[in-house]
This record gives structure tokens, sequence and C-alpha cells, in this order.
């Protein structure tokens, strides 16, 4: 019985897009791991998850150590790896990101309290290069968690839909996202009730969103996402009923695990009769840092009653203390509509932006909210700087790269500094989905384009104020975007009333709204459509008319905040000095070899001569660099002269390099591959009119030589004449006595 496989399927309509099947599989592969399963994407896609459990509780921590990690194997699609040891190293971004998509919904699924260390990882083992693994993946890990035997409400449905032609298409290939308007990863779970409650969802619009909205297709408003995130719900479910058949085949009893409550309810009600007065009080100061000291110094009082009477249960003390504080902030917005800064729920912090914050650099802009603060940098280069990637999927190289940097100062913290931290990594792809829709194309700005926020305060939503400060960013290096795009952090806390359950959605939240919230979603875009949203909720679902209504809510904020960025910068200043300028020259295929020259002898020659940088692409493109737009010209009128050359006239004069001497003259290079001969009857006149022995003697290879052309026979030989400056000044004299 041990050795038994056990298979459970689901098949998704996508209606005239076809149909694709996930099944899942257990009992064959990694049978030590608490709970594996294995789900497969139209037999094709494989993704293998365990879960495990440590035996014993960390009861010492004050968080839930759930781990999971994403192994992207090189194998799945074919490939070996490009780093010099020829195995895969660290984590990739694309590994990192479906880490987060995973724990996020996992994470508040298991029982509270629990100390248990648990391990989800996720192997990547086989890939169609057309498919997306992500999503196979969340439903994989969710699979293996609910057959180990843990304290898990699950199991989690995820799926990634995409608006394609006015349909939205469950598990899109990479293909059909190439159509796609607006596309987004759901996690969510079934109810008792059968309905659906979204759990997660990380949502962007796409490269050619402007483009297919122009040419007729729907934009993806606010009310186009909420629709979106009601049609994935049949999905999940799908999902979700294939997990749970697997499930009652071969899932572990649900073992005894102690579960370590924050506190005990005694700590609490203390607690409230102690201080509750004091910190309500605390609650009502508007100033952060004012703030945070009073509330330190009523959390010391509390201390200070309570230890007496509960010994030794301190970290109760400081949890509890954390519960009053949430219920209070809470209560507060729920009766008066009032947050812990006084503002209203629809109020925004005061806002600053301003650009060319720092000198030098390519483009800077500084934007403010409140007490957050990010510095948005770009800096331009040659395409030949694209980030090279060597990860599964099928994309090889980004243009646009979109670090975060959230140093501890910004908390007014210390900690460690460095390499990115998962949190970076995500709140940098946010922002850089947020603007790739509005960014030019190759063709319209050739330009690899490196964009760093740097966090220099936070008190809300960093990656939001990021892709506000980087638009400005953008602007001010002379990046034409094709809309400004800004972001806003909203909130959502709820309470049950007589019965009622009341909503409330906050504009721009603090980090402890985030913290004391039931939802926060991220929602950047421009005037006409979302370009960007995250979503996570500790909710078991949210009625349509809430959720469309936050969003509208967003909205206005949005707009607002875009008419603050527009008063800085409304359209691409010009380029900096410092940045260095690209021109394309578009040249015949069978041309490009000539450029290149044997060994690249040719494209060297340009580079050196004229202190340009060259790239060539495949279809006949070549972009010229330099930091000079002379530079580039010339670089530029050097391949037009080999690639798409144009024939010498006699009487045309050229700055030519000796390339060969012999008995009777020299031969001129006057242009790649356009030869010349100075006879040496000629040379007589560059020596003075004396007889010349010996050519080197007077015109040396490698030596310039200004020269005119004569005579061009009927073979295409020409034959060259030396301009002499004393001779022309002479005859220029002669042609001004005529004249008169």
């Amino acid at each position: 019985m041990e050795n038994e496989t056990h298979y459970a399927e689901a098949v998704i309509d996508n209606g005239s897009f076809g149909t694709r099947t996930i099944r899942f599989e257990t009992g064959r592969l990694a049978k030590q791991a608490a709970g594996s399963a294995v789900a497969y994407l139209d037999d094709d896609t494989m993704v293998l998850s365990a879960t495990t459990a440590s035996k014993n509780p960390k009861d010492q921590l004050d968080f839930f150590p759930l781990t999971v990690d994403v192994e992207e194997r090189q194998y799945a699609a074919g490939k070996i790896p490009g780093s010099f040891f020829r195995r895969e190293g660290r984590p990739s971004e694309d590994a990192i990101l479906t880490c987060r998509l995973i724990d996020r919904p996992l994470r508040p699924s298991f029982k509270k309290g629990l100390r248990n260390e648990i391990q989800v990882v996720a192997t990547i083992m086989a890939l169609n290069p057309d498919h997306l693994y992500d999503v196979v993946a969340i439903n994989a890990a969710s699979a293996s968690t609910q057959l180990a035997g843990l304290p898990f409400s699950g199991p989690i449905g995820g799926v990634r839909v995409a608006l394609i032609n006015g349909q939205w298409v469950a598990f899109p290939t990479h293909t059909e996202l190439e159509d796609a308007v607006f596309d987004m990863v759901v996690a969510g779970r079934v109810l008792e009730d059968g309905d659906v409650a979204i759990m997660m969802v990380e949502a962007e619009a796409t490269e050619k969103t402007i483009t297919l909205i122009a040419g007729g297709a729907e934009a993806p408003t606010e009310e186009v996402v909420a629709a979106g995130l009601d049609a994935a719900k049949p999905f999940i479910k799908v999902l979700c009923k294939a997990q749970a058949d697997l499930a009652a085949k071969a899932a572990k009893p649900t073992g005894e695990f102690p579960v370590f409550l924050d506190y005990q309810d005694d700590v609490l009600e203390a607690l409230t009769a102690a201080v509750k007065s004091e910190l309500s009080q605390a609650l009502t100061i508007a100033g952060k840092q004012d703030r945070e000291a009073e509330l330190d110094r009523v959390k010391g009082l509390a201390a200070e009653k309570l230890l007496p009477q509960f010994e030794g249960r301190e970290k109760e003390i400081s949890a509890a203390y954390r519960s009053l504080t949430k219920s209070l902030v809470r209560e507060r917005v729920i009766k008066d509509k009032v947050r812990i800064d006084g503002r209203g729920v629809t109020d925004i912090r005061t806002l600053a932006a301003e650009v060319e914050a720092i000198p030098r650099v390519h483009g800077s802009a500084l934007f403010e909210r409140g007490e957050t603060q990010i510095l948005g940098v770009t800096t331009l280069n040659m395409l030949r700087m694209e980030q090279q990637l060597d990860t599964l999927s099928p994309v090889t190289r980004k243009r646009y790269m979109h670090n975060y940097n959230f140093p501890p100062y910004s908390v007014g913290e210390t900690g460690r500094v460095g390499s990115p931290k998962r949190r970076e990594i995500g709140h940098g792809a946010l922002a850089e989905r947020a603007i790739v829709p509005v960014l030019p194309s190759r063709e319209d700005f050739p330009y690899a384009i490196r964009q760093v926020s740097e966090a220099l305060g936070s008190n809300g939503s960093t990656s939001m104020g990021s892709v506000c400060a980087s638009t400005m960013s953008l602007l001010n290096a002379g990046v034409p975007l094709k809309a400004p795009v800004a972001g806003i952090a909203m909130g959502l806390i709820s309470q049950e009333i007589k019965g009622e359950t009341h909503y409330v959605a906050l504009t721009d939240i603090l980090g402890a709204e985030d913290a004391f919230g039931d939802m926060d979603f991220k929602v950047a875009g421009t005037k006409e459509f979302v370009t960007a949203l995250q979503l996570d909720t500790k909710l078991d679902g949210i009625p349509a008319s809430v959720l469309a209504a936050a969003l509208k809510q967003a909205r206005d904020a949005r707009l607002h905040i875009l008419d603050v960025m527009m008063e800085a910068i409304d359209t691409p200043d010009e380029m900096s000095p410092n940045a260095p300028r690209i021109i394309t020259v578009k040249i015949p295929v069978d041309k490009i070899g000539e450029v290149i020259g044997p060994k690249g002898k040719m494209i060297n020659q340009i580079q050196e001569d004229t202190g340009a940088e060259i790239t060539i692409e495949d279809d006949g493109t070549i972009y010229i660099g330099a930091q000079v737009g002379s530079q580039a010209e010339a670089a530029r009128a050097t391949i037009n002269s080999i690639a798409n050359p144009t024939m010498p006239e006699v009487g045309e004069r050229y700055l030519g390099t000796v390339v060969k001497t012999t008995t009777f003259g020299a031969f001129v290079s006057l242009l790649p591959g356009k030869d010349g001969l100075l006879h040496i009857s000629q040379i007589r006149k560059l020596a003075g009119g004396k007889r010349v022995e010996n050519v080197e003697d007077v015109v040396a290879v490698g030596s310039k030589v200004q020269v005119e052309i004569a005579e061009i026979d009927s073979r295409g030989k020409l034959s060259l004449i030396p301009v002499i400056e004393g001779e022309e000044n002479a005859e220029d004299d002669k042609k001004d006595d005529d004249d008169k």
C-alpha cells in the first residue's frame, strides 16, 4: 500500500483556446518526505514538491519558521548551465519570485502558533519552453503540504489568467501571452459554502498593452481587473478539487503539533485594564517617531505593572501589547473613520516631487509621501549592456533592469547591508512590471536602461514610491515614456458589528496599518489603466462590490499623485551630456560580414578610429554608441561607406591613408574598400617638384594625405592628385582676379 501511486486530474476549459490538464501524482517520488507530490501541466511540464517538518518545535521563536525554496534544474529545458562550474548556483530572480508566490498564500493557511520548522522544496524537473512553471509550482507545493499530515487549511489553487482577445485564458503559454493585454497570478481556496476566497494576486500589463489598446483591445481598467479575479475563481475551484481528491486517497492523518499561542487571555485582560487609556492616547500622535517613542514608554509601563503578576511570561506581555494596539487601531478606523496619524480614510499624506536630485548621473528624481522617501536614479548604456539571463525562461536578455535597495537606516535601525534579500528582489520586480508597459521600444530608444530605487526613508509602501520616483527619473534621463505611471498602497479593515461585516478601505497606508489590516494591495498605473497590482488578504473572501470600491478609491489617489509628479516633470528632458549617444544604422544582411571584416578586423578598426562602440544585430540593425555625438556620426559614415556605399565622383576630395607603396606610386584608401592610385609623377608635387627616387621617402604607409579624384576609368579605378595648400590658395586668388 505504501508504494501505491495515486493520481488526480484537473481539466481547465479555455473554450476556443483549448484545454489544459494539470495532473497530480503521489507515491512514486521522494517517499521519505512528509508529503510529496508531482504536478504535470499537459504531461509536458513537471514540478516535484516535497514538504517536510522538523520533529521538535522552535519554541524560542516568535514567528512561524516556514521556508519555501524553488530549485530550477537546467536539464528541465535541455540546457547545461552557462556558469564556469557548469552547475546551478544561486537561485535566479524567477525562482525567488516563485518562492514568494508560494509563500504568500501558504503561510496564513497553517495553524496559528505553529513553531515547527516547515520546508517546502519545489524542483522544476521538466519544462516545455512555452510553459510558465510558477503556477504549476504553487499547486504542487499546496498538494505536497496537504499530504504531509500538517495542521494546514488547504488545499490552495493557483492559476495564471491572461486577457487575450477579450477572453480570460487560464495557464496561457508564452506564445499566447504575446497577445495579452493583462495577465495575473491568482491563488485562493474553496470555502465551505463553495465560494472561492482570493488570497493572493500578482498582476501586470504587458509590453504590448498600449499597442493592443490602440488596435481596439479593451484597456485593463479597475473594472476589467476585478472581472479577471472573478474569472479565475472557477479555475481555482477545479484545481482545489483535484488536490482534495488526491488527499482523500493518500494524505497522512494530521499529526499532533504543539501550538504556542502568543499570549493567554488573562495577560490580555490585565494589560487592557492597566494601559488601555494611555495606549489609546499614544495612538493619536500623528508623527511616526514621536508616536513610537510614546508607544515604547507605554510598553515599558505595561511591563512594569504586569511583570510581578506574570513572572516569566515577558513574551506574552509583548504579544498581548501588540494585539491590544491592533484592536485599538482597527476600532478607531471602523467607528470614527480616523487613522493612526489623524488622517481620514481617503487622505494621502503630504507629497513632494523633484528631479535632478543628484549631479552627473543620467537621470534622477526624489519622491516623498509623508515619511516615505525614495530616490530614483537612471543609467543609460549600449544595448550590449542588457542583462544576460541563464534561466529556464525563453527570455535570454533583459533591457530594462530595476533594482530596489532598502538599507536599515531607512527605518532608523541598524542591520546587514549587502546582497539583496527576497523582499528587495520582489519589490524591485513589482516596480519593474509597473514601468515596463510604458517603455519605448528598442527601435525607438536603443538603450539598455538600469533603474535603481533607493529607499531612504520608509513608512508605508516604498515599492509604490519607487514607481513614482522611477517615472520621474526616467523622464529626467530623456526616456520617452508612452505615459507616466504612479502607484499607491491601499489597505482594508473589516469588523463585524451586530451581525453585519463592515469594511473600510484605507488610502496610502502606513507600515503599522499594513501590519494591522486585513488586506493590503498595491496598484500602479497610468491615467488610463492599471499596469501592475499586488494583493494579499487574510480574509475568507472579499465581496466584489468592496473590492471594486477599493480599486476606484486607489485610482482617485493615483490620479492625484500623477498631478503632483507632472508638476515636477511632464515631458522627457534633454539627455544628460554624461549619457552616451546612440544612433541606429540599417544595412543589408549580406553586408554584415563586410562591416565586421575578417576576424573582426574592420569593426575593431572603426571602433579604434572613432572611439565609438558598435553592436550588430542579426537583422542588419547596427547600434552605434559614443560619449560624444561626433564620434557616433563618424562611425556611421564609415559603416555607410562599406554597406551602403555611394560611388566617388571626379573632383571630390578626401583625407586618405596610404595603405601600400610601389615603384610607380602609392595606393591611398579613401573609404573602406575604396582605394585610388597617387602616381609617382603626382607625388613629385609633394616633394616640391624634385625627382622622387623612393616613394617611401615622401609618403610612408599609414601617413595621411589630402587628395582629389582626377579621373575614374571604365573599370572604376581611381586616379588621384595631391591637394597642396599653397597651390590651392594661389588657384583661389587667380579665380578672384578673373572675377574682377
